[in-house]
């Protein structure tokens, strides 16, 4: 069974790690913008193997999670962690209130289709109830492309699609979701303009329940520790 590394303090998911403590934690430091693009630096130097993190050498077995989990480390300030996702997969439209993120490909290849948020001093509606939205960016992202990044109040809905095969990618969430704090996942469905790829086209979302056919594992992760 693989089992986490001991932590290499020059390791860069170390580093990545201390980057983004110092880049979230509380109060936001006022170089917040100076802090967060030395984050981007280091995520833009990741690979797989760097986390010990390799494409499969064999299809899952049948009824294995579509996406699986491998968690490196969490504070109160951000966490950090790699999904990989089987051939074919998909991370449903869902969003992050509150939440800055940070999502760089390891390996494989991925759809991010990036929505924003309603305006910050409009209610919540419940289960089932429209809202308006933007369509902001939808592109495929590999391990040479750029971080994706997300805010706020920009890019802050996402649904993720492997494709052509297995994939998989680094995430960073601060805060980290905390349902109790008003940080939980809400999951929506598209109503208007489904398969639209053209930006800034504003769309209708419903809010629903977690899709069925969608479910996350968890699995060892088998690179370097992180200590903090």
């Amino acid at each position: 069974m693989k089992t986490l590394e001991s932590p290499d303090m020059n390791s860069l998911v170390q580093r990545i790690a201390r980057q983004a403590l110092v880049t979230f934690r509380r109060p936001t430091p006022c170089s917040f913008a100076d802090h967060h693009e030395q984050l981007l630096g280091l995520m833009r130097q990741v690979r797989g193997a760097d986390l010990k993190v390799i494409p499969p050498a064999s299809p899952p077995p049948y009824g294995a999670p579509p996406v699986t989990y491998m968690h490196i480390c969490e504070t109160e300030h951000f966490s950090m962690g790699v999904f990989l996702l089987k051939s074919g997969a998909r991370i449903p439209l869902h969003d992050h209130p509150g939440m800055h993120g940070v999502l760089k490909v390891l390996y494989g290849k991925v759809r991010v289709s990036c929505f924003d948020r309603p305006d910050a001093g409009e209610e919540r509606p419940r289960l089932g109830a429209l809202r308006r939205s933007v369509l902001r960016s939808s592109a495929e992202v590999t391990d040479a492309s750029e971080p994706c990044v997300l805010t706020p109040e920009r890019d802050n809905l996402h649904q993720i699609d492997a494709v052509d095969g297995p994939a998989a990618f680094l995430d960073v969430l601060a805060p980290p979701y905390d349902p109790e704090d008003g940080r939980d996942c809400h999951y929506f469905r598209v109503l208007q303009g489904a398969e639209v790829r053209e930006p800034n086209r504003e769309v209708l979302l419903m809010e629903i329940a977690q899709p069925v056919s969608f479910w996350c594992g968890t699995e060892p992760y088998p690179g370097p520790g992180v200590r903090l």
